[in-house]
């Protein structure tokens, strides 16, 4: 598989070091910069398995560590990920952490410090993370949400990377290798993702992410029209509030106007 990690700064270092210490990661930034791809190059770099559990609401103890099933008239224990992940020596992955219930985050407590213990209260087993386990935990901090906010004491447990979008010559690359468009096209939509960006500290909306500009160029290498690219894949899921999409349109046209000559039609 392509990697296409593009560090945006000594993160990649860090975190290797932090695995060889054996603590746990937290990485921050904004949606789509690149958090779950440095924890997928990092498990290459590093030769072990990653293993991701996306967090929700509903998102219980058990369904992390694992539960009794009665199976062909026996009942067994089975393993949730984050045991397996500790059987193994894996490296697990928690998306979007914050999402979670925080009681349900308690069962990490004796893996985040000198313990590096799984407690299976159900099963009354007890298993101690060999050398290559690494939890590894992501979030967005700008996250516009007053109700949904991790713990201080919850966070201090981690090595905290923070992450940030590309550089736009690197955000260029990513978009012309990923979706198969020219690099002037890509440099437009990445032009037109830092105009939006930048109103998003006057207007409060979640921000363009590399990945929907990945979107908006596949599209365009369809045949799709530049501006009704990024109506589609870039502005419509940003808001729907009518008079904010008009300006956010705007905002894209004004990005995209001065290349005319590469509108194209779609079918």
């Amino acid at each position: 598989m392509r990697d296409l990690y593009h560090a945006t700064g000594d993160e990649v270092r860090l975190f290797e070091q932090a695995h060889r210490q054996r603590l746990p990661v937290m990485l921050t930034g904004p949606t789509g910069c690149g958090k779950t791809r440095l924890v997928e190059h990092m498990g290459a770099l590093l030769g072990r398995p990653v293993l991701t559990i996306s967090c929700h609401d509903d998102l219980t103890s058990a369904d992390l560590v694992g539960r009794f099933l009665v199976a062909g008239g026996d009942v067994v224990w089975q393993d949730g990920p984050l045991t397996r992940a500790v059987r193994t020596g894996a490296i697990c992955y928690l998306d979007e952490v914050v999402e979670a219930r925080h009681d349900s985050l308690a069962v990490l407590h004796s893996l985040t410090d000198h313990r590096r213990t799984l407690y299976l209260d159900r099963s009354g087993e007890e298993l101690t993370a060999p050398p290559e386990f690494q939890l590894v935990c992501s979030y967005n901090p700008a996250y516009r949400s007053s109700l949904k906010e991790l713990k201080p004491s919850f966070r201090q447990r981690f090595v905290t990377l923070g992450l940030d979008y590309l550089p736009p010559e690197h955000e260029i690359a990513v978009i012309a290798t990923e979706s198969g468009v020219d690099t002037a096209v890509a440099g437009r939509l990445v032009g037109c993702a830092g105009m939006i960006r930048q109103a998003d500290a006057a207007f409060h909306f979640e921000p363009p992410s590399t990945r929907v500009l990945v979107t908006a160029a596949r599209m365009i290498a369809a045949g799709a029209a530049e501006l009704a690219a990024v109506q589609a894949a870039v502005l419509a899921p940003l808001s729907g509030d009518g008079a904010l999409s008009d300006g956010l349109r705007e905002i894209a046209a004004a990005a995209l106007l001065p290349h005319p000559a590469t509108e194209r039609t779609a079918p």
